[in-house]
């Protein structure tokens, strides 16, 4: 497994382990790949909705060539700040830093001189950039704005709201860590719920669209086959890294089995999990390897999350209610999770009537009954654009 940069390169060129690269993650990678696409494939499906007529173009007045103007540097100025701050601390402190990054960039801790420099190296850069192109007459332009102009917004907002989401939803997933180390969960990289992301994304989406006046089931039609593909990008993360998202114990392999051994159950060598038992001429912070090995379901969900993304690519054409992909989605979204949680190592509830589900599954029976509501409404014409 990877569970950072200076394990890959090790496996590549025989570097050492836990070097300086340690500060880049594997899952931090994968995370980033996945909002990525999610984003192009977005983007891409915005612009034929545009070519359709599904949306109408907004007329936004453009001022070009202007002064500089002090709103214009504080973006940048907060931004040169914090390089300046955090960076500081990786330079001046990088053992603290490396070992746990995130943990380092969330925290107070920071070099405020540089901080200082940062800000004002930002905000005059951008000073010059600005000045350059300012013109003796500022013009006034009118520019069609669709939504596919405002994807960095829209992504912006999902990945921050997504985020947030997944730290909230896995403090519900264990209490009892978040009661014990509340500032080590919420500052660290590690510990976010897959759908705490996409519930938490979802409702930032959904108030930018709602306050830009951009119609939401186009939006959610458009996003359903991405949120599969980033799914599965994501979940490549958890297998490389060793996140702890992995399977129950693996039954022996079968005769039938046909596929490569490490598909039926892995033993996740140097996750970052550390979990299992410790590996026998190993030095480095990752260690372990689980004994015996599980299954590795987030490689079936990746397969699943691909399979579910062509199916609902191929289905769209069919489809003329505006909301019905998403319905749909949620719908495979459920199922697909439901049954991947009866070979997944989970915590369970304890509820009523000796029922023991899991966060996951109650979720995903959630996202069922929202997708046949939906299509319920959606026919009826309760549902609008």
């Amino acid at each position: 497994m990877y569970p950072d940069f200076s394990y890959v390169f090790n496996d590549l060129f025989g570097t050492p382990v836990d070097n300086w690269t340690q500060i880049f993650k594997t899952f931090g990678l994968f995370l980033v790949l996945a909002i990525l696409s999610a984003s192009f494939i977005l983007r891409r499906e915005l612009i034929k909705l545009a070519d359709e007529g599904k949306f109408k173009a907004k007329l936004e007045e453009v001022i070009v060539g202007a002064k500089p103007q002090w709103q214009d540097l504080i973006a940048n100025s907060i931004l040169g700040f914090v390089v300046g701050f955090k960076g500081g601390l990786a330079l001046l402190d990088f053992e603290v830093f490396r070992m746990d990054p995130a943990a380092a960039i969330l925290s107070t801790q920071g070099n405020f001189l540089l901080g200082i420099l940062g800000m004002a190296g930002f905000a005059g850069l951008k000073y010059w950039e600005l000045n350059k192109q300012a013109l003796p007459k500022p013009l006034v332009e009118k520019r069609e704005i669709f939504p596919h102009h405002k994807i960095g917004d829209i992504t912006v907002y999902a990945a921050v709201f997504g985020v947030i989401g997944a730290k909230f939803f896995a403090v519900l997933e264990t209490p009892a860590a978040f009661i014990e180390r509340p500032l080590e969960m919420l500052l660290s990289g590690a510990g976010l719920a897959i759908y705490g992301g996409l519930i938490g994304g979802f409702f930032g989406v959904r108030y930018y669209l709602k306050k830009n006046d951009i119609p939401f089931l186009h939006v959610a039609d458009a996003v359903a086959p991405a949120l599969f593909i980033a799914y599965g990008v994501g979940r490549l993360g958890c297998h490389f890294s060793g996140d702890g998202d992995w399977g129950i114990v693996a039954a022996s392999i079968p005769e039938w089995w046909f596929l490569p051994d490490w598909l039926w159950s892995y033993d996740y060598p140097n996750n970052v999990a550390k979990s299992g038992v410790l590996m026998e001429g190993c030095s480095g912070i990752y260690c372990s390897k689980l004994v015996p090995p599980v299954y590795p379901t987030p490689l079936y969900e990746l397969g699943m999350s691909l399979i579910l993304a062509f199916t609902l690519i191929k289905i769209k054409p069919k489809l003329k209610l505006p909301g019905m992909l998403f319905a749909i989605y949620l719908i495979m979204n459920g199922v697909e999770r439901f049954f991947i949680e009866k070979i997944r190592v989970n915590e369970k509830y304890e509820w009523p009537l000796g029922l023991q589900p899991t966060q996951a599954e109650v979720i995903s029976v959630i996202f069922v009954f929202l997708g046949l509501l939906m299509i319920y409404l959606l026919k009826k014409g309760k549902l609008k654009v």
